[in-house]
């Protein structure tokens, strides 16, 4: 699989729904892991990495069925892949309903639509 197609999927499965500055959010995350020496440097290696991204290990098969989300989240990827990045810093985010342990250990970026970001600026993952 390429590193657009990752980068699509990953984009549908978890900004279904959000603005365009949301997906470029999140597309910047993942972005910024390849960038990052304490995290995998392909685009795949880093959405399949464990316990990473929801959408890999909820079960469920990945299946784009909405076309229309679907060609937005490959503009999406390739725009980010062009170089048309937000620019943030972050290495990690999480949907503002949840509030997970490790938030406290990082720098808070910012809320972008229903994401909450973060940057690691610690020596580890």
């Amino acid at each position: 699989m390429t590193g657009l197609m990752c980068l699509t999927l990953a984009l549908y499965f978890e900004t279904r729904g959000e603005s365009v500055d949301g997906k470029l959010a999140v597309a910047d995350v993942i972005l910024n892991r390849v960038e990052d020496p304490r995290y995998p440097d392909t685009i795949c290696d880093v959405i399949k990495e464990d316990s990473q991204f929801s959408f890999m290990f909820d079960g469920k098969p990945e299946h784009m069925n909405d076309p229309v989300a679907a060609k937005e989240a490959r503009q999406v990827a390739l725009d980010a892949l062009n170089g048309q990045r937000l620019g943030i810093t972050s290495t990690h985010y999480h949907t503002v309903e949840i509030h997970p342990a490790w938030a406290s250990a990082f720098s808070l970026d910012g809320i972008v639509g229903n994401h909450v970001f973060y940057t690691n600026e610690t020596k580890h993952k």
